[in-house]
């Protein structure tokens, strides 16, 4: 019995280490209360079912453990935070499944006839608990863009390749591409050439609406409106391989985006815009209420000039994305790097 339970002693480890890091990917990478509240709690439950199984530690014997020697080429290797997460998920359920089995062993003993059920329950739990922190996290890569060029053809004054030229040129450094009208073999090849041009100037592209378009195009990412497919289904579909934008004109639907997964957020409209007509305003009280409470980058967006971005910046707004300002000015590069120039420093 000795064995036995020296195997549930160093899995009970194995799984509050693991819980453990989950809770601080919560907490100090996510800033997400609720998920760091849960692993913590996971972690005390799994502490006061070990409570009954008397002498645990005493049968721990770290040093003559043969396997703390052994090590495989993945354990000291993690792409990015993500990938510590589902190591730690893993991790913890791959221990409570052990803890689970041996359990049977003991379940005759005083204090531990729950031991086999009750981290059989945990573990299905941290299956949820990891699912919600790597999602949380997203692509994993920041995009906390100063000036986004929402390029629309029929809505610039110059030749559409000019006023894209020009404005990476100036330092716009995330390109949309929206175009509605167009069919996909067409909107494919629009993107791949946005991407062969703005790629090398530094700038990411993104596409609106459409994953599987940006997939195909080797696009950077997706921007997502509120009729369009959810952050779970672009996942689902893409992985992390995108990065995922959503509009939203409400604190509420901001959120929600932030607990799908999103890499950012669009916040507006800000002003009234020629390009794109809204019923309602959100106006820049939207974007104070949003940088109290959200923890995502951001582009603030409708009717956003030369003008009035001043306004923006003062209320705290780190980037925006506009269309008419830029496309539809007689020199959009002179135009994209008064935008640019508004924002360098604040990001």
């Amino acid at each position: 019995m000795g064995d036995v339970l020296r195997a549930i002693d160093a899995n009970a480890n194995r799984a509050s280490e693991g819980l453990r890091t989950l809770e601080d990917v919560a907490r100090f990478v996510l800033n997400r209360e609720d998920l760091s509240r849960e692993a913590k709690g996971l972690r005390h439950e799994l502490r006061g079912l070990l409570a009954g199984v008397e002498g645990l530690a005493w049968h721990r014997d770290t040093t003559g453990d043969v396997g703390t020697g052994i090590r495989t080429v993945r354990e000291g290797q993690r792409e990015d935070v993500a990938g510590i997460a589902e190591a730690a998920g893993y991790r913890v359920a791959e221990a409570l499944r052990v803890i689970e089995e041996f359990g049977k062993l003991v379940g005759e003993r005083e204090g531990c006839e729950e031991l086999a059920g009750g981290a059989e329950g945990l573990r299905y739990r941290v299956y949820e608990l990891q699912r919600k922190v790597v999602v949380a996290l997203g692509s994993g890569r920041g995009c906390q863009w100063g000036v986004c060029l929402l390029l629309t053809e029929s809505a610039c004054l110059r030749p559409w390749r000019e006023v894209l030229g020009e404005a990476v040129a100036a330092g716009v450094d995330c390109v949309q591409v929206r175009e509605k009208g167009m069919n996909d073999r067409a909107l494919l090849e629009r993107v791949r050439e946005v991407v062969g041009v703005a790629r090398p100037a530094g700038a990411a592209v993104v596409v609106n609406d459409r994953a599987d378009v940006a997939l195909a195009a080797g696009a950077d990412g997706v921007h997502l409106g509120q009729g369009d497919l959810s952050v779970g289904d672009v996942r689902r579909m893409a992985g992390r391989r995108l990065v995922v934008g959503v509009s939203t004109s409400r604190v509420e639907e901001a959120r929600e985006a932030e607990d799908e997964g999103a890499d950012y957020v669009g916040l507006g409209p800000m002003f009234v815009s020629m390009t794109k007509a809204k019923p309602v305003v959100a106006g820049p009280g939207y974007l104070r209420a949003y940088l109290e409470a959200g923890r995502l980058p951001h582009l603030a967006i409708g009717g956003i000039t030369a003008g009035n971005v001043g306004e923006l910046v003062a209320a705290g707004a780190l980037g925006v994305a506009v269309c008419a300002a830029i496309a539809g000015a007689d020199e959009p590069g002179a135009a994209a790097r008064g935008l640019v120039e508004a924002f360098r420093g604040a990001s």
